[in-house]
């Protein structure tokens, strides 16, 4: 993670994106975090780990023999 300001920002602009592509960046405004550029897969990641655990243990995934078709 990388963490810079509003004007570092602006001023290599181009940079901060590429480096997006591949880590999180915090710019920051007054010391204050303003906002936070997250890579795509970074972000589908998190999303992800909020479902782990979620199924049973014994829970499977694929066809149902109990279910009438």
């Amino acid at each position: 993670m990388c963490t810079i300001s509003t004007t570092e920002f602006k001023n290599n602009f181009g940079k901060y994106i590429e480096m997006g592509q591949r880590e999180e960046i915090k710019v920051l405004k007054r010391g204050r975090v303003i906002f936070t550029i997250v890579p795509e897969s970074l972000s589908l990641l998190e999303e992800a780990k909020k479902y782990i655990g979620m199924l049973p243990k014994d829970a499977s995934i694929g066809i149902d023999p109990y279910e009438r078709g």
